[in-house]
């Protein structure tokens, strides 16, 4: 079985590692009722609606 050579340092190690650590933007849709941006699957913050209907009272 092949041995390595050297020792694979910490910041190898670790940059290898971080590669799986980066997030990534949420995904945007759009409003049907007002046709702002908003977070799929979540209440619209602007109108409060949700799935065709008022879910909460926005000011």
């Amino acid at each position: 079985m092949a041995v390595p050579k050297r020792k694979t340092s910490k910041a190898k190690t670790r940059s290898r590692r971080a590669a799986n650590w980066t997030l990534s933007a949420p995904s945007r849709s759009v409003c049907p009722h007002c046709l702002t941006a908003k977070v799929p699957h979540v209440v619209c913050p602007n109108c409060g609606w949700y799935k065709g209907r008022q879910a909460i009272e926005v000011n």
